[in-house]
């Protein structure tokens, strides 16, 4: 992404680079070992009008600095190779096949006179390891999702079957990479969960239980509202990459402006006909087409024996949606889909309402929401629960801030010093725009605060933060 900003009277700009992705390829150095073999390696490679000689350079250049790193360190190979214009990015989530990505670092290109070429400086310690190292993980997490694992896929068809399956699902997915915008939530790949009181809890359950039970070939249900978890059976490791999936992908491609979760209307009554707003977002577009031919998604989920294979099935009425997984053994009829509608579709709308009645009575008793002083971020590493009042609601595209991104690399920075040690511990940064940044770690939980009170000093700071914790997390241990 360019951006272009003033400079001097004279009207001259400089551009601002941010970070892009220059390559991505997959390769597995046992598929090629004789020399003249070497394109065998190569699995996936984007992108894919690169030269075939450049391609095979590439890869055997990185096979060079795995094996050099293996030799200071055998059980941890190289993770990234900082050069001044790019980070290459290495993962081996399966043996023997590895993941690269190389991200273009961001750059500033200031004019000069006389007309020479303009100077170009690289900011090459603006990029984070943690931030994208985690990228090149989620890249793996969401293929195996829809695809299960690498080596599934040789066990199934062979390598040809595995080329297919990377170019097809890795085509698509690498258009949504937005590298300028990944931050620390990139780290966490955390959860939202929404808050609820106990008997709209307990109803949730109740409908949860009530389907299970109607429809006994529903094996795992997850519930969501407003993009934020509710109930999920599947295991947490499951639900963390399906709920990123979701919320960055599928809900964004199928929102509803006039039934936007916080602003929906109150349920209106009618008399002996239950509302149905409900809707598959998954699988048939219309029911009332009989000749219109449907199918669902399959996933891979954890399972005992290793991964189990499910069809995946998201209905949503107004702010709240239900995903149902299904053996793929079973085949899914029309009519499995009707019956499924016509018991989900009116009760989900009733509890749709019941939510939005609820959170909107409790954001009366709150009062009028000022605005803070402070920004936060929180990570409980036990639950995957996640909170950020710095995060904008996500687009299909992007998830935008609402703070400076050198606030955010701090915020990184921080989290790389966090991750270095096991005990708990807190750091305080006075930041060059006089923001405060605090970070605390505690008992696999931790809280990054963003204060802009440029007059305050630590001890200020310190009880400031404290109070937060109180207010915000009254129910969570610190420690102090």
């Amino acid at each position: 992404m360019l951006m272009i900003s003033p400079r001097m009277a004279s009207g001259m700009q400089e551009k601002q680079y941010t970070p892009s992705l220059l390559s991505f390829f997959i390769y597995n150095p046992t598929f090629g070992p004789r020399e003249g073999e070497e394109e065998k390696k190569i699995l996936f490679y984007h992108p894919s009008d690169v030269e075939k000689n450049e391609k095979i350079r590439n890869v055997g250049l990185c096979e060079a600095i795995v094996q050099f790193t293996r030799t200071f360190c055998p059980t941890k190979p190289a993770k990234s190779l900082h050069t001044q214009k790019n980070r290459q990015f290495f993962f081996e989530p399966e043996d023997n096949f590895w993941i690269v990505m190389v991200v273009r670092n961001p750059m500033i290109e200031k004019p000069n006179k006389d007309g020479k070429p303009p100077t170009v400086e690289y900011q090459e310690e603006e990029i984070l390891d943690t931030v994208y190292g985690a990228v090149v993980k989620q890249c793996y997490s969401m293929y195996k999702l829809f695809n299960g694992t690498f080596g599934r896929a040789v066990e199934a068809g062979g390598v040809e079957m595995l080329i297919q399956k990377l170019e097809k699902f890795f085509y698509r997915y690498l258009q949504t990479l937005h590298l300028q915008s990944c931050d620390l939530l990139d780290v966490f790949g955390g959860i939202s969960f929404f808050p609820l009181d106990k008997m709209t809890y307990l109803k949730i359950q109740s409908f949860v239980n009530r389907v299970e039970e109607s429809l006994s070939l529903i094996k795992y249900t997850a519930f969501l509202y407003n993009d934020q978890l509710i109930w999920s059976g599947l295991e947490q490791d499951d639900m963390r990459i399906l709920y990123k999936y979701l919320t960055t992908s599928l809900f964004p491609r199928h929102s509803e402006p006039e039934l936007a979760g916080r602003d929906s209307p109150l349920r209106p009554e009618v008399a002996g006909n239950l509302l149905h707003y409900g809707r598959f977002l998954t699988g048939p577009t219309n029911l009332k087409d009989p000749e219109a031919k449907f199918r669902f998604p399959k996933i891979f989920v954890s399972a005992e024996d290793g991964y189990e294979e499910l069809h995946l099935i998201v209905y949503k009425a107004m702010s709240a949606a239900a995903c149902f997984m299904i053996n793929a053994s079973v085949e899914l009829t029309r009519e499995f889909c009707e019956q499924l509608d016509g018991l989900v579709g009116p009760q989900l709308t009733l509890l749709a309402s019941d939510i939005c009645e609820q959170f909107t009575i409790n954001r009366r008793i709150s009062g009028p929401e000022k605005e803070p002083q402070f920004k936060f971020i929180y990570f409980n590493h036990m639950n995957l629960a996640e909170k950020s009042t710095i995060h904008m609601r996500k687009t299909a595209s992007v998830c935008l801030t609402s703070v400076h991104p050198d606030l955010m690399k701090i915020l990184g920075d921080i989290n790389c010093d966090f991750s270095r040690v096991d005990e708990d511990e807190e750091i305080i940064v006075k930041a060059m725009t006089d923001y405060w940044v605090v970070g605390k770690k505690s008992d696999q939980r931790e809280l990054y605060v963003i204060l802009n009170q440029k007059n305050a000093n630590l001890i200020e700071v310190n009880e400031e933060v404290k109070r937060l914790c109180a207010t915000q997390f009254n129910n969570i241990f610190f420690l102090d």
